[in-house]
């Protein structure tokens, strides 16, 4: 189970690195004329994924893939989650759920205020 769990853990390494990384490449990429960062798939894509971090965090639900990790290692759920946890050990200091829900809703909010400055193209019409 623990190979699942790793799995697991670099999936969710990859989700957080979507959605961070996924907001420096949009300004960047609006900086640097590149096309892909105003696709929509890509922008409703990253919006969703902090839009389920952020609403998850509000609401006091353990993220579910922290949830499905602690239980493929322990057989159990633990008590904190993997950003809060991880940021916690890097910094030697357990910071409180709520400065993790914050820092989320911002982050979200942030993301969605790009829409405004960085904005997506529209759809594609089709011929008549």
């Amino acid at each position: 189970m623990t190979a699942l769990a790793d799995l697991v853990l670099v999936l969710h390494a990859l989700v957080a690195l979507f959605i961070v990384g996924g907001f420096v490449a949009i300004w960047l990429g609006a900086a640097l004329d590149w096309a892909w960062v105003r696709g929509r798939r890509f922008r409703f894509a990253h919006l969703a994924a902090i839009g389920v971090v952020a609403l998850l965090a509000s609401l006091d639900v353990p993220c579910p893939l922290t949830v499905l990790e602690d239980w493929l290692r322990t057989g159990g759920v633990g008590s904190e989650g993997c950003i809060q946890h991880w940021v916690g050990k890097l910094l030697y200091y357990a910071l409180p759920a709520w400065v993790f829900t914050f820092a989320y809703v911002l982050f979200a909010l942030a993301v969605l205020l790009t829409w405004r400055f960085v904005p997506p193209r529209p759809p594609r019409r089709l011929p008549r």
